[in-house]
């Protein structure tokens, strides 16, 4: 049993302590608190002027692309973007490619370093749960379906369901079905998926939702670049009607937004969305930095958080982040948000993510049972406001 005393401790789901100490037994904690407990054979080590903290939750990334990092160059406009990453995935038609794996394996390292405890890992390949199996993170890899020209929607489901099955799932590491986004899954995909997943009432579903302006004009108008798109690639459905509804409003009346569904990004979400949004119990999850090199414009952060809806926080791929770390986001959170409380922001980045990912009895916070998956950041001493130290940028 080790006794951990630190400047400041963290708990999340309480404001932080000062002069604090966490005890330790076996990778479980044990207790916390401000004062030293009584002597009680517990091994003492001093972290200093640290801040001990959950382990972050990045809840969106794509960890198969990290071979395109600083290979896909910003983009004014989100589709000349996508162009852009499906060019370069075509250069490597092999997952397997030993490039591929190795820079799994970077990133998962990278991961780790930067103080990651959980990912919500997308992937279409699942070329990544061997790598997560194997590593220190707890991890939901979602199997990502692309397919809106698709001829039977519920066997096309079904046996990626199989495929998923047939995985070795652990005490970290699970999975589970996700869609792409409204303009690359058809209605009967979509209800296909809810259907699948709902055969195991814990496992969360994400899709990439309200992205961009693109997305919008699509689902609207049956237009625009995302239709130009399907057709040169061959996959557009005549018999497809615009629902002529923001595609958050659409997906709801499809019936596949509920309390299991990470809503990935956001950026063009209206309060009317957002409050739907928050009566499904969805989380939301921002990607504020891959949304600039993306094109796709800048999250209304402050608005996500007025209305009530869950926020989690992810990084999203290295083909449009700089890195992989979590406070990098919230960082330019605080930026974006300047009235949104900082604890807000950390609890989004820990707790929040760690709930939507179904993780939240072994992480998210510092509470006696949960995993000592714990994050000791440097402070300079006589630091008054912790929580603001923490969202200002620390590097890893």
């Amino acid at each position: 049993m080790i006794r951990y005393h630190a400047s400041w401790v963290l708990p999340i789901c309480e404001p932080p302590t000062s002069d604090g100490w966490i005890v330790v037994d076996r990778d479980r904690i044990v207790a916390l608190g401000r004062r030293a407990p009584p002597t009680d054979g517990a091994r003492d080590v001093e972290l200093g002027h640290v801040a001990v903290m959950p382990g972050l939750v990045n809840a969106h990334t794509h960890l198969e692309l990290s071979y395109l990092r600083d290979e896909v160059p910003p983009a004014p406009a989100f589709v000349k973007w996508v162009r852009a990453v499906m060019a370069a995935r075509r250069q490597r038609p092999d997952p397997q490619a030993p490039e591929i794996l190795d820079a799994v394996d970077r990133a998962v390292g990278e991961a780790i370093a930067c103080g990651t405890a959980v990912v919500g890992d997308i992937s279409n390949t699942l070329v990544t749960f061997g790598p997560l199996a194997r590593s220190r993170l707890a991890a939901v890899v979602f199997y990502e379906l692309i397919g809106f020209n698709t001829a039977d929607p519920s066997g096309f489901v079904e046996q990626a369901h199989q495929k998923m099955a047939a995985l070795m799932p652990t005490e970290r590491v699970r999975a589970s079905l996700a869609a792409h986004a409204p303009y690359s899954v058809s209605p009967l995909v979509f209800r296909a998926l809810r259907h699948a997943v709902d055969r195991d009432p814990f496992s969360p579903c994400s899709v990439h939702l309200a992205e961009s302006v693109e997305e919008v004009e699509f689902v609207l108008t049956a237009g625009g670049p995302w239709r130009e798109l399907l057709e040169e690639l061959g996959v557009w459905d005549p018999d497809w009607v615009a629902p002529a509804v923001s595609p958050v409003q659409y997906l709801d009346e499809c019936g596949f937004l509920d309390g299991g569904v990470l809503a990935v990004h956001g950026v063009q979400m209206t309060t009317e969305d957002l409050a739907r949004l928050a009566a499904r119990g969805a989380t939301l999850v921002t990607c504020p930095r891959s949304n600039g090199h993306t094109g796709a414009g800048a999250p209304p952060i402050e608005d996500f958080y007025k209305s009530g809806v869950h926020v989690a926080v992810g990084t999203d791929s290295l083909a449009s982040a700089p890195d992989l770390n979590v406070f990098g986001e919230l960082a330019t959170l605080r930026a974006l948000a300047p009235a949104v409380p900082a604890s807000a922001l950390l609890d989004s980045a820990t707790r929040e993510g760690a709930r939507a990912l179904g993780f939240d009895a072994e992480y998210g916070t510092i509470e006696p049972g949960k995993r000592a998956r714990l994050l000791a950041v440097d402070i300079p001493p006589g630091t008054v406001d912790v929580e603001e130290y923490l969202v200002g940028g620390i590097h890893c």
